[in-house]
């Protein structure tokens, strides 16, 4: 198949999948969506690229399941560009990998200094990929020409750039270290929804009371249950500033909701019903929400470790500098050698005994990898025995 017509029939699936079997080598993987258009995650096209096949343009929603597809490639080395963000919509469908090859990841670990799919293939096979339909409407139909062109490329270079990336995966000593990565993106898991998500709201640190704050969960509950019955992105509905305008602004009606030039958003006033019984909702309520969230395991924010827990600061501060020099010695990105958020809590509470070994242990409890252990576990260590012994002497300073 070499035209990028849209395969939306059963048919044509099936038929594509014969193809897809017969092609050899690697299967390039790519999935667009509807971000900041839809509510809903899923895939809207999917890209499939194999040699000796070709590109292959399928359209989820009239395909529905793509089991069959996944029976029959399942077992080969996907080629995904940053897998994280896809593996999630082609799971949705039925398409779940065993192995990945991650060609932004494998960017990343080759200190290559862009890592977007545009600059890689620009820097490796000399091709200037055009990116401006990145943040399209994917679930438009029909899908312009122009789109499904950009959407073939997004593929059929994707076999290319991993040879090139393998191969200096293999020259730089760092193929073990990707195949690690690899996996772990793999079998990443999603991450929890977080409790009261209403808190998200951006602009809600201005708003002052529980009660304030209940008219503002409401208004949040509201426009979510509306924009995943609409699948419509809930900005898209009424922006986050109008919601928290409405709660700075105490209107008692909802001739004055109406009046409000703040409130703005393509549903402000085609469903002002539904705003006003939130905002009442909220003022009548006797569930008030408490001023801060409650409790969790979240760390403070870095900032305040030196008030806090001054030790665990001293400690931050000297595996940072440490695992920078680490990270340039390798030539790989500070926050793909160690994330910041393991750093953190590793500082926060070490382990006892001090030592390269324990450092290690904990370290794999947060989803450090092999590699990552090696490069830091040691080099934490004496990074946490000096920053120990800068805060005892500021200590001693001090009094």
């Amino acid at each position: 198949m070499t035209d990028r017509s849209v395969i939306n029939t059963e048919d044509a699936y099936l038929d594509a999948i014969t193809q897809i079997q017969n092609g050899h080598g690697p299967i390039a993987v790519d999935a667009e969506r509807a971000s900041g258009y839809r509510y809903s995650q899923r895939a809207y096209l999917i890209q499939i690229f194999r040699r000796d096949a070709g590109v292959f343009l399928f359209d989820p929603p009239a395909i529905g399941r793509f089991d069959a597809l996944n029976e029959a490639i399942r077992d080969e080395e996907w080629i995904i560009h940053a897998a994280s963000q896809d593996l999630a919509c082609l799971r949705e469908v039925g398409l779940d990998p065993t192995r990945v090859f991650d060609t932004e990841l494998a960017s990343r670990l080759l200190g290559l200094h862009r890592v977007g799919l545009g600059s890689v293939v620009e820097e490796l096979l000399g091709i200037h990929l055009a990116k401006e339909h990145s943040a399209a409407d994917w679930s438009t139909r029909p899908l312009p020409e122009s789109w499904l062109e950009y959407a073939a490329l997004d593929v059929e270079l994707l076999v290319d750039v991993r040879d090139k990336l393998a191969e200096m995966l293999v020259a730089a000593g760092k193929e073990r270290m990707a195949a690690q990565e690899f996996e772990a993106t793999r079998l990443r898991q999603p991450k929890l929804v977080r409790q009261d998500p209403w808190r998200r709201l951006s602009g809600l640190s201005g708003v002052r009371g529980a009660r304030n704050l209940a008219v503002a969960r409401e208004l949040w509950t509201a426009r979510d249950s509306l924009a995943r019955e609409r699948d419509v992105a809930p900005g898209r509905l009424v922006p986050d500033a109008s919601l928290v305008a409405v709660v700075k602004a105490q209107p008692r009606s909802s001739a004055a909701l109406a009046a409000l030039r703040d409130f703005k958003g393509r549903a402000s006033r085609t469903d002002l019903s539904v705003w006003w019984n939130a905002i009442e909702r909220g003022l009548g309520t006797d569930d008030l929400p408490p001023l801060r969230p409650a409790a969790s395991d979240t760390l403070p924010p870095a900032r305040a470790w030196s008030e806090r827990n001054p030790e665990a600061d001293a400690r931050l501060k000297a595996a940072r500098a440490a695992l920078t020099l680490v990270a340039e010695s390798i030539s790989v990105p500070l926050e793909n050698v160690l994330t910041p958020e393991t750093l953190r809590r590793v500082a926060w509470i070490p382990p006892e005994p001090l030592t390269a070994e324990m450092v290690g242990n904990a370290l794999r409890e947060l989803g450090a990898r092999e590699w990552q252990i090696e490069a830091t576990a040691q080099t934490i260590v004496d990074a946490f025995v000096e920053g120990n012994q800068t805060a005892s002497e500021l200590q001693k300073s001090e009094s």
